[in-house]
C-alpha cells in the first residue's frame, strides 16, 4: 500500500517539535503583492535557529527512534541545511551522530554544522561531490549499525516537513489560492501537499524546480521515478539527480503544477529580495518566489503564500549570484573579437562600438607576433537589455569580426 501522511502522525510531529522550532512568521511582502497586484504572503522558514525548515524533518525522525537505535547512534550525509539540522537535533536529544559532508563543502558550511552539534556530533568531509559522501555513509551504516537519516524519502522526514502547512493555516486569516513550494528531493512538498490537500482542497499547489534540474517534473511525465544526469548544481539546496520513492507517490497525487524556473531567474529574485526588503535567502530560498514571474496572470488578484525554504548563503557566491542574474535579464554579454593588431585598434572598438554607458567588465588579450588579428575575449555590461542591438550594430558597421560566446555553452562554461 502506497504510503501516505495521516494527520494524526502530523500532528505528533507538530508536537515533537514544539519545543525546537520556531513558528515562523507568515508575512505580506507589500514589494511582491504590488508587483503581481495580489496578496503575497512569505511563510519565512529562512527564520528557524538553523536557517531552514529542515530540522522539522530531522528533529521529528531522531526523537522517534527507539531506545536501542539511539544507542546505536545516527549518521547523514549532506551539504547544507539537512546536515545542520541533524547536528542540532542530535545535541538538543544528547545522540552520538557522524556527518558526511563534500570535501568540498565551504568552510561556513561545516563550522556551522560543528557549532549546531558540539560535542555530540562528527563531521567527516570526504569525496568530491554529495554522493561520494551519501555512499560513505552508507558504508559507515553497515560497519557500525548506525541510523541513516534519510534527507527527504522517509515517512517521519516528510511528516515533520508537513508541519510546515500546519502553521501556515493557523496563521492565515483566509483562504489561500495559491501555495508555491520548491522541490528537491520532495520531502517538503509531500508533506505540505498531502496536508493540503485534507486540510485546504481547494489551495492550487504548485511545486518549484530549478530548470537544470527538474528531477519531480521529470519523473511525473515519465510516471516512474527518473534520475537525471547531468544536472545544474547552482541551486543546491533543490538540484537533485533523483526524488525520493516516497515523495513521488505523494507528489503526483497533489500538487497541481510543476513549474521550472530558470537559475539566472533565482539569481535576481536573491538580489531583488536583499535589496527591496533586506531578505537574505539562498537559492532554493528564492525558488518559490521567482516562480510568481511566470504565473503573474493567475494570481491577480489572489492569496499567494512563498515557502522561503532557508538563508544558508555563502557570500563568497555574491559574484556568482550577480553574474548569473546579469545573463538572465540580457544585461552581460560577452564575445571573442578578433582586433587587427596595430596601434589604436583597442581605442577605436571604445570609441567608436560601446555606448556611452556600456562597461568593460572582462577583457583578455595576448598579443600574437606574425598575424595580422589577435583574439580578445571581451564581457560588457549594459544598463538596458535593449541596448544589445545597437552594441551588434556597431561592431558590424565598423568592421570588427567577433564571435558571441553567450549562446555557445561550451565555450561559455569557460568563462562563468
Amino acid at each position: 500500500m502506497t504510503y501516505f501522511p495521516k494527520l494524526e502522525d502530523i500532528t505528533k510531529a507538530k508536537i515533537n517539535l514544539s519545543k525546537v522550532v520556531n513558528t515562523t512568521p507568515l508575512q505580506k511582502n507589500i514589494n511582491l503583492s504590488l508587483e503581481y497586484n495580489s496578496n503575497v504572503l512569505l511563510k519565512r522558514e529562512d527564520l528557524q535557529l538553523v536557517r531552514s525548515y529542515k530540522i522539522r524533518g530531522a528533529y521529528n525522525k531522531i526523537v522517534g527512534l527507539s531506545d536501542e537505535e539511539i544507542g546505536r547512534g545516527v549518521v547523514c550525509a549532506s551539504a547544507g541545511n539537512h546536515a545542520q539540522g541533524v547536528a542540532y537535533s542530535c545535541k538538543m536529544l544528547k545522540i552520538k551522530g557522524r556527518i558526511y559532508m563534500p570535501s568540498t563543502t565551504p568552510k561556513q558550511k561545516v563550522s556551522q554544522v560543528k557549532m549546531f552539534g558540539g560535542e555530540y556530533v562528527e563531521v567527516i568531509l570526504t569525496g568530491d561531490t554529495y554522493d561520494d559522501a551519501q555512499n560513505a555513509a552508507m558504508v559507515n551504516c553497515k560497519e557500525t549499525g548506525m541510523v541513516f537519516i534519510h534527507p527527504f524519502d522517509d515517512e517521519q522526514i516528510i511528516e515533520g516537513q508537513a508541519t510546515v502547512g500546519v502553521d501556515i493555516l493557523q496563521e492565515s486569516a483566509g483562504r489561500i489560492d495559491y501555495l508555491f513550494v520548491p522541490i528537491g528531493g520532495g520531502g517538503l512538498s509531500a508533506g505540505l501537499g498531502a496536508y493540503f490537500r485534507k486540510m485546504s482542497p481547494n489551495t492550487k499547489i504548485i511545486g518549484v524546480e530549478p530548470a537544470g534540474a527538474p528531477s519531480m517534473k521529470k519523473s511525473i511525465e515519465a510516471g516512474k521515478v527518473v534520475e537525471l544526469d547531468p544536472i545544474d548544481k547552482f541551486v543546491d539546496g533543490a538540484a537533485v539527480r533523483r526524488v525520493g520513492d516516497k515523495t513521488f507517490e505523494i507528489c503526483k497525487d497533489v500538487l497541481d503544477e510543476i513549474i521550472e524556473v530558470p537559475e539566472g531567474c533565482i539569481c535576481t529574485t536573491i538580489l531583488e529580495l536583499y535589496n527591496k526588503d533586506a531578505i537574505v535567502v539562498e537559492p532554493a530560498g528564492a525558488l518559490s518566489i521567482a516562480a510568481l514571474k511566470f504565473c503573474k496572470k493567475k494570481i491577480k488578484g489572489k492569496n499567494v503564500v512563498c515557502i522561503v525554504s532557508g538563508s544558508n548563503n555563502d557570500i563568497t557566491r555574491t559574484e556568482e549570484i550577480k553574474e548569473r542574474s546579469l545573463l538572465y535579464e540580457g544585461l552581460k554579454h560577452y564575445f571573442i573579437v578578433r582586433f587587427p593588431q596595430r596601434a589604436g585598434a583597442l581605442r577605436d572598438f571604445v570609441d567608436k562600438v560601446l555606448g556611452e554607458k556600456d562597461d568593460v567588465t572582462h577583457f583578455e588579450y595576448t598579443k600574437r607576433t606574425n598575424r595580422e588579428k589577435g583574439a580578445a575575449v571581451i564581457g560588457i555590461e549594459l544598463q538596458e537589455k535593449g541596448d544589445f542591438e545597437g552594441l551588434i550594430y556597431r561592431m558590424e558597421k565598423n568592421g570588427f569580426v567577433f564571435e558571441y560566446l553567450n549562446d555557445k555553452p561550451d565555450l561559455f562554461q569557460l568563462l562563468v
